[in-house]
Formats: structure tokens, sequence, C-alpha cells
């Protein structure tokens, strides 16, 4: 690679840009004691629960978490059953051609996503995708064999991570959505009813260099997603939605040297978080806590559904695509959160709805009557605001008119001479003036 295409500069200029406070990038040589951790993790069993007591661990033993599924063998309509009652789940052999218990085809991502094959792909190794954002939101663009570069070289404690959503805005990059399919458990998407220049990010594809990740959240709008690892190991972290955020997110145990990143969070933060859980059992906070960790390996698709915490460290580089979608079976929930997060895009979705879907419109208003909840941008609404915002102008008015009057009145009360023009004192009436006032006969000179 000549120097023209090193990717050092690049990068380091994005280093910059995502994270100006921190001066060196490789201060805890994590590089050199990562593959140790992973070592670790390999040598225990996959799937692992983590309960703090006998009896919390009976509530769960009818279901496995995350339970394991093959697409080869389960049908859309069986599926249903883990989403609505809010199973995470592991779904084998998507990208290798099954789906919905039937053969569909391999997945062309299966070849072209290879990390070999990328980097002989000149029309996506030119291309910009993001890696990261500024302090001030704007998106962090590199070329891609720039990026493949220092996912090679980099010694990076938490290296930064390609999290493109925009890549079906351009012909350069609108090529991988023919590489994938959208697995047909997930292809309800309700949201699609909207533009897509009015509805919220809801896809990305992700190349994410060996210790990057994603640190503990909740997927947007009450929404669910599914990732489907077509290159390399992830590693998760489930908890479900009862526990609170601060334990979550380890509030009290984060050091001031350990940053928001999820190679912290994995090697450091989430056992003190377990050890702490177990130390305070009885603490209201840790009622019925319980996480869940586990590998996923390259061709597996994890389903993760709404209000679920879950945070990833890549164990190794990768390559993935992951979607957060709306289904009927998640729809009461997604509705509730976005009609207050977007207000307007929910207005336009509601009125769709009422189209295409006349029985979840019909569910989302009953949502709307149960909780007295109006909508900003029904005109039904508009107008009636408009009404009271002319009601409250009117009575604005009304209430200065009154003080003024009731101030002229005390003001005459304490000194009934009558106002004056500009430039005439107001002194006390004399009896002359007194008579004129009183008598009706009195004329008042020119």
């Amino acid at each position: 690679m000549n120097s023209d295409d090193s990717w050092e500069p690049r990068m380091e200029r994005a280093r910059r840009l995502h994270r100006p406070s921190l001066e060196d990038w490789k201060r805890d040589g994590l590089k050199e004691t990562f593959p140790a951790f992973v070592a670790d993790l390999e040598q225990e069993g996959n799937y692992r629960s983590f309960y703090l007591d006998a009896e919390t661990e009976k509530k769960n033993q009818h279901q496995q978490i995350p339970a394991v599924l093959d697409a080869a063998a389960v049908t859309r309509e069986d599926f249903y059953r883990y989403e609505i009652e809010k199973i995470p789940s592991v779904l084998c052999n998507i990208p290798a051609g099954f789906d919905g218990g039937e053969w569909r085809g391999k997945w062309p991502a299966q070849e072209n996503w290879q990390l070999e094959r990328l980097v002989k792909d000149d029309t996506l190794m030119d291309r910009r995708f993001k890696c990261g954002e500024d302090d001030d939101e704007r998106n962090i663009k590199i070329r891609l064999k720039h990026f493949l570069g220092y996912t090679e070289g980099n010694k990076d404690d938490s290296p930064l991570y390609i999290f493109d959503s925009a890549f079906d805005e351009d012909s350069k990059a609108n090529r991988i959505l023919r590489d994938y399919r959208v697995p047909s458990y997930f292809s309800d998407d309700l949201f699609g009813l909207v533009s897509e220049s009015r509805r919220p990010p809801y896809r990305w594809f992700l190349v994410g260099p060996e210790r990057s990740g994603t640190c503990v959240h909740i997927d947007p709008l009450a929404t669910s997603a599914w990732n489907t690892l077509v290159v390399g190991k992830k590693r998760w972290v489930l908890f479900p939605p009862n526990v609170p955020k601060s334990v979550v997110k380890g509030r009290g145990l984060v050091r001031e040297d350990e940053d928001d990143e999820a190679i912290h969070y994995f090697m450091y933060i989430l056992p003190r978080i377990k050890r702490k859980a177990q130390s305070l059992r009885h603490a209201e906070q840790y009622e019925d806590f319980a996480c869940y960790e586990f590998t996923q390996n390259a061709g597996e698709t994890v389903f993760v559904p709404n209000g679920w915490w879950h945070a990833v460290l890549n164990l190794s580089d990768t390559v993935a695509v992951t979607q957060n979608f709306c289904s009927p079976r998640n729809f009461d929930d997604v509705w509730l959160k976005t009609r207050t997060g977007r207000k307007r895009m929910a207005w336009k979705w509601l009125c769709q709805l009422e189209i295409k879907y006349p029985e979840l419109a019909a569910r989302a208003k009953a949502a709307n009557k149960r909780d007295n909840f109006a909508m900003k941008y029904d005109p039904v609404e508009i107008e009636r605001r408009e009404r009271e915002e002319r009601r409250r102008k009117a009575a604005k008015k009304l209430r200065k008119l009154r003080k003024k009057r009731r101030i002229f009145h005390r003001g005459w009360k304490r000194n009934p001479c009558v106002p004056k023009p500009r430039g005439t004192d107001c002194q006390s009436p004399d009896k002359e003036s007194k008579r004129r006032r009183t008598d009706p006969r009195a004329t008042v000179s020119p």
C-alpha cells in the first residue's frame, strides 16, 4: 500500500474527531491481554445464565435463554411464540439458505462479505462508511479500504467500528442490499408504511475489528432487532426488561480510568455488576436479577425482543447486518414510544395504518383514548389547540384591560383630578371647578 493510500493518518483524524479527550488509544494494552480473555470464554460453556438464587433459576428453567432454533425446521408461525413472549433467540442456518423451515437460497453475503473478498471489491473499497460521530453528532466517514487496513493493523484498546445505516442511498453501496435477505421471521415492517426519509434509521451494515463493540442499551422506540453475523464471533450479554437501568449500567462501579466502551464493560464492569448483585441479592433493585451471556458464531442470527438490555463485543474481526423492526406482535409497545418520541411521524403512520391495517389503527386509538393522549399533529387536535390559544389570548387581553381600569379607578379615588393633556398641571380642584362638576346648569368656557 503506497503512502497515498495509508490508513494511519486518516484513522488518526477519525480518532481525534470521535474521542478528542482520549490522548492514548492504547493506554490499557488490551490488545495483548484480550486473547487470554477470549480463551477463558471459550473454555466455558457457550450459553451461560446468571441467577442470584435457586428460586429465580427455577422461575426461568422452563425456557432456555436464548432459545437456540434451526431455521431449517422452525416455521414463521412457530417463531411468533418467541416474539410474543419476548424470548431472545439464536436462529441457525439463515445465511446458509434456510428460512421458515424451507430452503430459500444461500445469501451472496456468505462469499461477498468475507474480508479477503471485500478487499478485492473496488466499488465498495472506495466508498465512505460511517465509523463514528464527533461531539456535534456529525458523522465521521472513512473509505472501506482504509478501514480494513486499520482493522488489520490497529492496536487500539477499543477500535472504531463501521456502523453504517446509509448504504442503501448510493449506487456504490446499495448492492449490499442484494447480498442478504430479511428473514421471513422478521419480514413484518410496519414502519415501512412511512417514507424512508421520515422513519428513523433501522438497518446497518457492520464491520467490527476485534475488541470493538456496542455498550449496553435498549433498542429505540421499543423496536425489536435481529442481527446476522456473516464473518467472525461476537459476545453478547442480555438483561431482562425488569432489571433497572442503574444496575445494568453499573452505576457506581465504573472507575475514572474506564470508558463507556464495550471492552471495558465485558472485561471489568460486568463481573462487578454480578458480584454486587450477589452481595445485595435482597435489595429491591436486584429482585429477579438475571443476565445471559453467549457467543454468536458466523451464520447465526440473534433475535433481541423489545425492552431487553444488551451489549455486544467483537471477539474477532466481524462483518454483519442488523435491523430493527416493528411487527403486529410488538406494535402496542412501539406505538406508545413513537407517539411521544416521533410525533409527526406517528400521525403519518396512523393515517397509513387506518388504510392498510385498520385493526392496528384501532388498537392505537384505543391506547390514546385510554391514556387521554392527544396527538400533536391530528387536525382535530390542531384546531382545538388553536381555539384554546385564541381564547387564552382574548382572556389575557381582557385581564390587562380590567387591570388598567382598576388602576385608573384607584387613582381617581385618591386624586379626582381629571387627567390633563401633557404640559398641564394636575392641581387640587378649586371650589369653582367643583361647582361646575356638580351644577348641571354650569357651562364650561372655551
